[in-house]
């Protein structure tokens, strides 16, 4: 590699400061890296003290790159920069530290850096080593740099060796035998000589090639005799797992606590409070079997920790249960480490640069999103990933994003990256190439509007979020050409979304669907998952049989093996096409519906999906309330869960628990007083239940409010218009804001209410929903979907209104200046503004009581 050419003008050459040294490699280039491997680091620094004095007398800036722990190589001088540089933050922050620093410091700048072993320390594997220096050495290259490194070369892998050869344009051995030192060239670019890469020593100020071979093999017997006992050429993160496996077998508690501990800051997380939960519930033992179904070094991610960490506390605390009803896992990790060396492999890195600055954090995703879609994975990856299928074989898997700080305390990413289902059928070199797709897929998906806008709102803008991924065997059955589990859920140990004054917050609930989960995690838009209160889990929030028949899952999310992709059926379909699905364990007939279907000549029985047999089998809520609780004390925090349930010819239900994460809050403040009798012309709207974010105390300064009757007159693309409308209003920001529309908020079907995309409306204050328009549009009760995880995360009040249900008043009338004219149909006449700064409304609300109101207060 390494450059565009040779150039032996002499304003080109640059001295080492040895003249002897010069004589053997035949100089230095403007442009060169110059690479010395040394066993002790003195070697190194007494070749750096001539050259820097050297490129001093010259008057070129010398800027030293301070990261290392072994002492510093140059004292401090008025003409030397030295920049410090926190290796401890992790790959992306260190090369973009550096990075930064190059670009600041310009054209014919010199650096020397510290020995890059030291990074071993803090990163725990050196395939990344070699990855920033082929990030950072083509940089210094093109700007017309001279930059020296140094390096243990026993400390490395031959990988990582041969890589930072190929990138650099000057290597040099430095061997040491007692007091016998020799230099040999390795690699000078575009230098040859008939000695050049022979062994030298140095004799008053020359270096002299070693001609006797006699004399060159007795050096190398005795190097290779003095380095018997080490392990030369292997990665450090296989050295530290080899450390593991002693630690188990001394038994000696310091050192377990010690290997531990080192283990979990490089393949678990940096949060202290992730790490408290992982020092507790994953043992050595724990850490190996990670490893050993791992692709890559560094961190497996959020996702993956809190899956484990989770089943972990649960057959801790309870074996006697969870020993036979939790599933094993059959779960593989792509490293974080492997996302950089993509991203490395492909070039992306000036890419990646120009992204994360603050100018390019918004404009230049789209170009390193289409660079991530259309890169090609390193061989020694695109390996593992063949065997990886071998070991699947033609089960479907599940590739799902786990990023450094997803399904942490406080930031969760819900639905911000992809996952992605395969099939997985054909012949290997198609499924391979499915699953290339797939990780490239969720590695693109990090440069996504929501993703970019969720980052920047927590101020994780700026800080290192690698992508690792949690690939899964989906848990499920064959059913013919469908393959789907047999039910699946949300759950979370509290419920503020509590619709009955009876039930209890702290007893949680659960979101139902059968089928694949994604109608349990996504919010949907044209069907209904069953809510379920795990303390009263057979009331649910409807007037009414029909209601709760009318407002059940129709639809299925299942795998189509034939047409190899996710695919939506209707619950009546796979009736018919399926015999055996458990549907008499999920599900009643509805018997007036089968009557009439019987009549018309339609197939029948009717099901209906109401999960009350499950609820009446006894088990499933008994596990499902055990299981949030024990993860609630073992998290010391509310937890959402997400699991796949496998059916016994009982009903009996084994649960597969898939993800563990805290549970975003908006709080459990001591509840604001609603005034007794707030006067009718105050009230904007009442209800009891049909509430989210526990106590609620806000005041309103702004409403914005899509007026149903102008809305439900406008066409489809006319409905996104006001989308985005709202979005604008949105961002002017005016205080507080309210936003009042039919229907669902975040809908992907503007038949069913608004579709904006929740990065739009992110900074409101609270979100309501009213069923209206003559009941085709009507508030979801999804919580535990995505969509509500963001409201929760953001801080952002939700209330359903039914206005022409028990317990809910509402009174738009009393906004003031309210335009009542639905004559005209426009996407400008459909949004309402009203600035209440002068006269704020007060939102109220009480989870205990489950009162809330909206009133202008006295």
């Amino acid at each position: 590699m390494t450059g565009n050419g040779g150039n032996s003008q002499d304003h080109n050459r640059v001295s080492t400061g040895l003249p002897g040294l010069d004589d053997v490699l035949d100089g230095l280039r403007i442009g060169d890296n110059v690479v010395w491997r040394v066993s002790d680091l003195d070697d190194y620094r007494r070749f750096v003290t001539p050259f820097v004095e050297s490129a001093a007398s010259a008057g070129r800036r010398i800027i030293y790159l301070r990261f290392g722990q072994h002492p510093p190589l140059i004292s401090g001088k008025s003409n030397i920069h030295t920049e410090n540089i926190d290796a401890l933050g992790g790959f992306e922050a260190f090369t973009g530290r550096v990075w930064r620093l190059i670009e600041e410091y310009g054209r014919g700048a010199f650096y020397v850096c510290d020995c890059l072993s030291d990074l071993l320390n803090a990163w725990a594997t050196d395939v990344m080593v070699g990855n920033f220096f082929r990030v950072v050495c083509p940089f210094l290259f093109e700007l017309d740099t001279v930059a020296w490194f140094a390096l243990y070369p026993d400390r490395h892998s031959r990988t990582t060796l041969d890589r930072i050869r190929q990138t650099t344009q000057v290597m040099v051995d430095v061997h040491r035998l007692g007091d016998d030192v020799q230099i040999q060239p390795i690699k000078a670019w575009c230098r040859q000589s008939p000695t050049m890469f022979l062994p030298h020593r140095e004799r008053n100020g020359r270096f002299l090639p070693v001609d006797d071979s006699s004399d060159a093999t007795r050096l190398q017997a005795g190097l290779e005799l003095a380095q018997l006992h080490r392990q030369p050429l292997l990665d450090y993160w296989d050295r530290l797992f080899m450390q593991v496996a002693s630690a188990l077998e001394s038994e000696d508690p310091q050192q377990i606590a010690d290997v531990q501990n080192r283990v979990l800051n490089v393949l678990i997380s940096r949060d202290s409070r992730m790490l408290d939960l992982a020092r507790r519930y994953l043992g050595l033992e724990d850490l190996l079997a990670i490893r050993a179904r791992m692709i890559g070094s560094g961190y497996i991610g959020g996702k993956a920790a809190g899956m484990l960490i989770a089943r972990s506390i649960l057959l801790t605390n309870q074996p006697d249960i969870w020993q036979e009803g939790l599933e094993p896992h059959d779960s593989s990790y792509l490293g974080s480490d492997a996302y950089y060396a993509f991203l490395v492999h492909n070039g992306l890195w000036p890419a990646t640069m120009r992204q994360r600055s603050a100018d390019g954090y918004f404009s230049e995703a789209a170009e390193l999103r289409r660079g991530l879609l259309a890169g090609r994975f390193p061989p020694e990856i695109r390996v593992e990933l063949e065997r990886l299928l071998d070991h699947y074989g033609q089960y479907p898997i599940l590739v799902r994003s786990s990023s450094l700080q997803e399904d942490g305390f406080g930031n969760a990413f819900a639905g911000k990256y992809d996952s992605v289902f395969l099939v997985n059928q054909g012949a290997p070199e198609h499924r391979l190439a499915a699953l290339e797709d797939a990780i490239r897929r969720v590695y693109a998906s990090t440069m996504s509007d929501d993703a970019l806008v969720y980052r920047k709102q927590r101020g994780l803008d700026q800080r290192e979020e690698p992508m690792a991924l949690l690939i899964q065997r989906v848990n499920g059955r064959f059913h013919g050409r469908y393959y789907l589990p047999d039910a699946a859920g949300v759950g979370v140990s509290r419920n503020t979304f509590a619709w009955d004054t009876d039930m209890d917050p702290a007893a949680g609930m659960a979101r139902l669907v059968m089928g694949l989960g994604t109608r349990a995690v996504d919010r949907i838009e044209d069907d209904h998952a069953c809510v379920m209160a795990l303390d009263y889990p057979r009331r649910q929030p409807f007037r009414n049989q029909d209601e709760s028949y009318r407002f059940s899952q129709h639809l299925l999310d299942v795998l189509d093996l034939w047409e190899g992709k996710l695919t939506t059926r209707p619950l009546s379909q796979l009736a018919q096409e399926v015999s055996d699905l458990p549907l008499n364990h999920l599900g009643e007939v509805d018997q007036s519906a089968s009557r009439s279907a019987e009549e018309l000549g339609l197939p029948a029985p009717v099901w209906r999906l109401t999960f009350l047999p499950l609820v009446r089998n006894g088990r499933f809520v008994a596990r499902l309330s055990s299981l949030l609780k024990t993860l609630e004390a073992g998290y010391q925090h509310p937890v959402d869960v997400e699991f796949t349930l496998h059916l016994n010819n009982a009903g009996g239900p084994a649960f597969n628990l898939v993800q563990c994460r805290p549970l975003a809050t908006i709080g459990e403040t001591a509840a604001a007083p609603i005034p007794a009798d707030i006067p009718h012309h105050k009230l904007l709207f009442r209800t009891r239940g049909h509430f989210m974010g526990g106590n609620i105390n806000l005041s309103i300064r702004r409403v914005i409010r899509v007026n149903a009757a102008v809305y439900s007159k406008l066409t489809m693309s006319q409905r996104y218009d006001v989308a985005r409308l709202v979005g604008e209003q949105v961002r002017m920001d005016s205080g507080k804001t309210m936003l009042i529309g039919p229907g669902r908020w975040g809908t992907s079907s503007p038949e069913l209410g608004v579709p904006v995309r929740f990065a739009h409306i992110a900074g409101v204050a609270a979100l309501v929903e009213v069923a209206e328009m003559e009941g085709d549009m009507v508030p979801d009760l999804s919580y535990g979907s995505h969509f509500f995880q963001d409201l929760v995360e953001t801080g952002i009040a939700y209330v359903a209104l039914f206005p022409n249900g028990r317990n809910c008043t509402y009174q738009p009338q009393r906004l003031p200046g309210i335009n009542t004219n639905t004559t005209q149909a426009s996407p400008e006449q459909a949004i309402q503004t009203f600035d209440l700064r002068a006269k704020p409304l007060q939102l109220t609300g009480d989870v205990i009581s489950q009162d809330l109101a909206c009133y202008y207060p006295d």
